[in-house]
C-alpha cells in the first residue's frame, strides 16, 4: 500500500537507530558532505548512487535544504552547496582556531617556538590560530593571513597526499612566485618536496617564505577540514638537531588535536 507523504515525513524524523539522533537530520548532513566530496555540485541520481537512499527521499531532503538556503538548484537541474553555508563555515573556522589554542600553547611550552594552525581554504593557506614564543626574537604571523602553499611548511604538509595532477592544477592557478631565493618555483620541485614530506612524516620551510626563518609542520590527521600545525623560529634555533627533538612533539600534538576535533563534544581548553 502506498505510504502517504505525511507518514513518510514522520518516519524520516524518527530517531536514527543506535545514535539517539534524528534520521532526517543525519541524512541531510550526509548529503551535504557527499556534495562537498563531489566538488560542491551533484545530480540527484549521483547522490542516490553514493548514499543508497531512494530518489524520493533525497528529493524531499534537497527541497528542504534549498528552502533553507543551504543548497541551491542550478539552471541545469543539478544541486550546488548554497551561500548560507559560507557563514557557518567561517564561524566554524574561527572556533577551530579557538579550540586549537591549548594545543598550540603546549607546543610553545615544549618547543620554545611560535606555534601556528593553518587550513587549506580553496587554493590558499589561511592561518587561523597562533600562540607566540616567549623568546624576545620570535616569529609572528597574523591570524587570518593568507599565503600560497608552495612556499610554506603548512602548505606542503596539507598537500602531501593530494594527487599530483591536482597539485599541478592548483599551482597553475596560483603561480609560484618566489618569496626568497630559496622558494621552490617549479611544479617538479614542489612535487619532489611533497614526496620528501610523505617519506619523513613532516614538512620543512627552510628560508623559503622568509630568510632566516625555519618552519616545521605536520597535518592534523582525520581533521574535519584539511588542517596543519607548525612551529616557526629563527634558523639558528630551529636547527637539524632541534628538528629531531621537535618533530615527535608536533606529531603527538597533532594526533591529540585530531582526537579532540573528532569527538562529539567541543574540546576543552
Amino acid at each position: 500500500m502506498p505510504t502517504s507523504s505525511a507518514s513518510t515525513t514522520d518516519a524520516a524524523a524518527k530517531p536514527a537507530g543506535g545514535t539517539g539522533g534524528v534520521q532526517s537530520l543525519e541524512r541531510a548532513f550526509d548529503l551535504l558532505e557527499r556534495m562537498a566530496d563531489a566538488g560542491g555540485e551533484v545530480g540527484l541520481s549521483e547522490l542516490s548512487a553514493s548514499s543508497g537512499l531512494p530518489l524520493p527521499t533525497i528529493h524531499r531532503l534537497m527541497r528542504t535544504l534549498v528552502a533553507c538556503g543551504y543548497v541551491r538548484q542550478q539552471a541545469n537541474r543539478r544541486y550546488a552547496l548554497g551561500p548560507r553555508l559560507i557563514r557557518l563555515g567561517e564561524s566554524a573556522s574561527r572556533l577551530l582556531g579557538t579550540w586549537a589554542r591549548p594545543y598550540l600553547a603546549r607546543l610553545v611550552e615544549e618547543t620554545g617556538e611560535t606555534a601556528n594552525m593553518a587550513l587549506l581554504d580553496g587554493d590558499e593557506i589561511v592561518y587561523v590560530a597562533q600562540v607566540p614564543s616567549r623568546h624576545s626574537m620570535r616569529m609572528f604571523t597574523e591570524v587570518g593571513r593568507r599565503v600560497l602553499p608552495h612556499s610554506t611548511g603548512v602548505g606542503k604538509a596539507l598537500l602531501a597526499h593530494t594527487p599530483p595532477e591536482e597539485v599541478r592544477a592548483l599551482l597553475a592557478r596560483t603561480g609560484m612566485p618566489a618569496a626568497t631565493e630559496k622558494t621552490i618555483t617549479t611544479p617538479e620541485g614542489f612535487l619532489a618536496a611533497l614526496e620528501q614530506v610523505r617519506a619523513a612524516g613532516y614538512a620543512v620551510d627552510d628560508n623559503e617564505q622568509e630568510i632566516g626563518v625555519r618552519c616545521l609542520a605536520v597535518s592534523v590527521p582525520d581533521s574535519p577540514t584539511p588542517a596543519a600545525v607548525s612551529i616557526s623560529g629563527p634558523a639558528g634555533r630551529v636547527t637539524e638537531t632541534a628538528t629531531d627533538r621537535i618533530v615527535p612533539i608536533l606529531q603527538e600534538v597533532a594526533r591529540d588535536l585530531s582526537t579532540a576535533l573528532t569527538t562529539t563534544t567541543a574540546p576543552q581548553g
